[in-house]
């Protein structure tokens, strides 16, 4: 599918600018540029050159509604503790679940913030007191944290991994709180490792 992806990122492209792109020779690459035109895959116009074919087209359109999947559909389980946990218990928790941060919620299981590795490491260092610090003393408060929602689409998601410099984002609802919306209740996690196992699925499928 070389081919297509040339085609699809540089379209009209002649024969000889693709045999060039490919490094091989046009009379070798002539029998998969006509296979693909038969199958649909890429188009041919005398004298211009090769565009996508409908299955092309098709297939682009498959890879963006991917995209547009809602996080609830590839979310993982949250790693939660709550606020009065340990920085030793929190510790244990973050390595046994092998993750790189920790959600943490209040006595009404709402969100109440996130505690980071680093966030663990810095407060431990040369302090051997720090175990039995709560870990909301060191964690980023809610208000301060980035989250989504399940309706949310995995390219929003993706964006806003990007642009905090995040590994992952809790996945919240409204609380059924006296003050909706102004409190969260986490349903799940959704980190670069569900949005690249995504992304390596849909490349296989190619």
């Amino acid at each position: 599918m070389e081919i297509v992806k040339i085609v699809q990122k540089h379209a009209p492209i002649t024969g000889e600018q693709i045999a060039e792109m490919l490094k091989v020779s046009r009379p070798t690459l002539r029998s998969d540029l006509s296979k693909l035109v038969i199958l649909n895959y890429i188009d041919a116009k005398p004298k211009v050159g090769y565009f996508l074919g409908q299955k092309g087209n098709t297939r682009q359109e498959e890879k963006f509604k991917m995209l547009q999947k809602k996080v609830g559909e590839i979310h993982s389980v949250p790693v939660i503790v709550r606020e009065m946990t340990t920085i030793q218990d929190a510790v244990v928790s973050l390595f046994l679940a092998n993750v790189g941060n920790l959600i943490v919620t209040d006595e009404k299981g709402n969100l109440a913030g996130v505690a980071s590795r680093k966030d663990l490491l810095k407060v431990t260092l040369g302090n051997p007191t720090a175990g039995s610090i709560p870990v909301s003393m060191v964690m980023t408060r809610q208000p301060n944290v980035v989250t989504v929602s399940p309706e949310d689409t995995i390219l929003e998601a993706a964006r806003k991994i990007i642009a905090h410099q995040i590994d992952s984002l809790p996945v919240v609802i409204p609380s059924d709180s006296e003050k909706p919306g102004s409190h969260w209740k986490v349903v799940g996690r959704i980190t670069k490792t569900n949005i690249i196992k995504m992304l390596l699925d849909m490349v296989a499928e190619d």
